[in-house]
């Protein structure tokens, strides 16, 4: 995973920039207010702090459309280009109207910035370690913060400090961030794949992952193209395929045969019908009833409940970092090469190497056929199931016979990508299908009589599966392929991002959920009184703190911003540690009553009588406290969440849409908070946010599911199932009444 990383860690120099330039605006603003003589017009200062919100809400609106355009690495290498634009600027601006210039600059450089790194973060990472890199934005972001801090604390202590040096070193790592993105950062993959590029998105994906063998993600990245449709959850049981089997898509009058993304990757399996004996995943999730309408608060989304039950049962099953779905999976891949029957005609195999060199040099008619040839795959070479544990128990679970790792296994979090033939359908359906814990199954345990014609003893895993149909099977491809379900090449099938397509009920809720966290992140105020954090420690008495180490007051609050950003470094690995581990709702259920509590305590401490001294350092600690806990939880994970629930098709557009309300809630609080500083004071402000953080818990527990671990693609079809159940809840209701 070290590419992933690596990739990672060169986006977030873009959020370094942004947090360097938020710090260094902060502390330069108390410099530009005495030259410019706006003491007395905070209207002025506040429009020089927020103008570059201005120009990061102006370039949201069409980010989306232009990183699904042009791709998500050319907007980042425009950005760097703004970020040092802005910077030559601001070190040269001789008044107000070019400084506003400069700073808008710098905005449109931050929007594409913000906006486009988490996406491109999202789409990059391994599922197991998403939410662990995507918190990487949120510290470089801080880590950029202290440096400037401590700069401008440098400088405050000279004679004339000089706010354009301030301003204009900007310049200098933006250079560093151009050359990175030029020459290191790769294309997204699943943009790439969006476009039709299959060979240029499967080096890249080698690349970041460490392996030649990407066929499985590959698979994902295409299947994640479609947006909505109709989704069923069935449960299987899972076992090889027999020495017997006579049918190429079937296995018996009771069983069908999946197939898997890799050549010779395939089971069978039988459906569970009837009373569900083992509560795959959850009974409510199987019964498609939204049992959540009848608990006590009646409020709570079913795709909250939906989730959070899945992840527990996966919890119960097992899951680990690399997928562990079926012990006997590792046969079949090792043999993968040679299950195609010796009498495969001349013919055949010449039309295999076609399609082989055609995806490895041409991206022009090229046909990527998701099961090749498995049909016609001689059975004869398929070890029995029972053979299959035995080998898997030498083995390990993902090893070859060789010892190494099968890292292509699975698509991340214990799932596993599969299609099967559906008669009544007329056409393959696409499975996302994760192993479910049964107690004693694969440990030769006593069954209860109620379950042994089910379970049908120690050679099945059972399964979990969302059933629905692939993102751009046709019937048209059967006469092509006849074998199996075919890929054809994405940009002569999959359209383009469509209005309508928001309109999807899975899309739908996903923007509810995303507008609203987004909202209320910028509402709680946190995110502008880092804009403003020298001020506000100055407001909160930090000059009496330290009146006795002969400090101005500008240098001593500048000196506790210093210590601020910097306690906010060890705050981040917090959220780093356990986003992957508890999850991203848990960590905001958390952090965001205490974040409330933090900042109440600072309004509580101005009613109280108490000596100056006393009062100075409860509101200081309230100040630094709270912006410790806002990067513990509620800093980071909305723009996790947001980079996770949308569609691949419209994740562009999507991102755009939440960006842009992100933006315009940051415009207003930057913009208003001199103003409410100087009327209602620190205390009124205070709780005023802590009011917001209290309202943002009730939405967090009402709304917004838990995500961690599952691949992007599973994500957006829970959101799509979570939705229709929720329709379902409301005309049952209606229909009730």
């Amino acid at each position: 995973m070290s590419g992933a990383v690596l990739v990672a860690l060169t986006a977030t120099i873009g959020n370094l920039l942004q947090g360097w330039d938020s710090a260094t605006i902060a502390g330069a603003v108390m410099y530009i207010k005495k030259e410019f003589k706006l003491e007395s017009e905070p209207a002025i200062e506040g429009l020089i702090v927020a103008m570059s919100l201005i120009g990061a809400t102006c370039i949201t609106t069409c980010s989306g459309s232009l990183s699904d355009w042009l791709g998500r690495r050319p907007i980042l290498i425009i950005s760097s280009l703004l970020y040092f634009l802005s910077g030559i600027v601001m070190l040269w601006a001789p008044n107000v109207p070019t400084l506003l210039l400069a700073r808008l600059l710098d905005g449109l450089g931050i929007g594409l910035a913000v906006t486009l790194i988490p996406i491109y973060i999202s789409e990059t990472a391994p599922p197991e370690i998403r939410g662990f890199l995507n918190t990487l934005p949120l510290f470089s972001g801080c880590l950029g913060m202290f440096l400037s801090y401590c700069m401008v604390f440098g400088m405050s202590l000279t004679t004339l400090p000089n706010w354009r040096l301030m301003l204009g070193v900007l310049s200098i790592p933006s250079l560093v961030y151009l050359a990175l993105t030029v020459f290191f950062l790769p294309e997204s993959p699943r943009w790439l794949v969006s476009k039709g590029r299959m060979s240029e998105a499967r080096k890249v994906l080698q690349r970041i992952r460490g392996r030649e063998d990407v066929s499985g993600e590959m698979a994902l990245l295409v299947e994640g193209l479609g947006v909505g449709g109709e989704t069923s959850i069935e449960e299987y049981l899972i076992s090889s395929i027999s020495r017997d089997s006579k049918y190429p898509d079937t296995v018996g009058k009771d069983r069908i045969k999946l197939y898997g993304p890799e050549e010779g990757l395939s089971w069978t399996a039988k459906p569970v019908t009837g009373q569900k004996s083992f509560g795959l995943l959850s009974q409510q999730l199987l019964s498609q009833q939204p049992s959540v309408a009848q608990s006590p608060l009646g409020l709570v989304d079913p795709l909250v409940a939906l989730l959070g039950s899945a992840h527990e049962k996966l919890s119960e099953a097992g899951s680990v970092p690399r997928s562990t779905l079926f012990p006997f999976v590792s046969s079949f891949s090792g043999l993968g090469g040679h299950q195609v029957r010796a009498e495969e005609s001349d013919e055949e195999s010449v039309t295999r190497e076609s399609d082989e060199e055609q995806s490895d040099d041409s991206d022009d008619n090229l046909r990527t056929p998701l099961i090749s040839w498995q049909a016609s795959a001689e059975k004869d070479m398929v070890p029995t199931a029972q053979e299959s544990v035995t080998s898997a128990r030498l083995q390990g679970p993902f090893l070859t016979n060789a010892g190494e790792s099968l890292g292509s296994m699975g698509i991340g979090g214990g799932w596993q990508l599969a299609w099967k033939w559906s008669e009544r359908e007329g056409g393959f359906q696409r499975i996302y299908m994760h192993e479910e814990s049964v107690p004693g199954l694969r440990q030769r345990s006593i069954v209860s009589p109620s379950r042994a014609d089910v379970l049908a003893g120690y050679d099945y895993v059972p399964a979990a599966a969302l059933v629905s149909h692939p993102a751009l099977y046709s019937k048209e491809l059967m006469k092509q392929h006849p074998v199996g379900p075919a890929i054809v090449h994405p940009a002569e099938a999959a359209k383009g991002p469509s209005w309508n397509d928001l309109l999807e009920p899975g899309v739908k809720h996903a923007l509810v959920v995303g507008v609203g966290i987004e909202m209320l992140q910028q509402f709680s105020g946190m995110s502008s009184i880092l804009y403003y954090i020298p001020e506000i420690l100055e407001l909160a008495g930090v000059r009496g703190l330290l009146s006795n180490t002969g400090l101005s007051s500008s240098s001593a609050s500048l000196l506790i911003s210093c210590v601020t950003t910097f306690l906010m470094l060890p705050s981040i690995t917090v959220v780093m540690r356990f986003v992957d581990v508890a999850g991203r709702r848990r960590l905001l259920l958390i952090t965001v009553p205490l974040l409330a509590l933090c900042l109440f305590i600072l309004v509580i401490g101005s009613f109280v009588k108490m000596g100056s001294v006393v009062r100075s350092a409860i509101s200081t600690v309230s100040v630094v406290l709270s912006c410790c806990v806002y990067v513990m939880g509620f800093g980071p994970i909305p723009s996790i969440l947001c980079a996770e629930i949308f569609p691949t098709r419209v994740r562009g557009t999507c991102i755009a849409i939440v960006s842009l309300v992100y933006w315009i809630s940051n415009i207003i609080v930057a913009y208003s908070l001199p103003v409410l500083l100087k009327t209602i004071r620190l205390a009124g402000v205070f709780g005023m946010f802590g009011t917001v953080c209290l309202a943002s818990f009730v939405f967090v527990f009402l709304k917004v599911p838990e995500t961690k671990g599952m691949p992007l693609e599973v994500i957006t079809e829970f959101f799509s199932v979570g939705s229709k159940q929720a329709i379902t809840a409301k005309n049952t209701g209606y229909s009730n009444c």
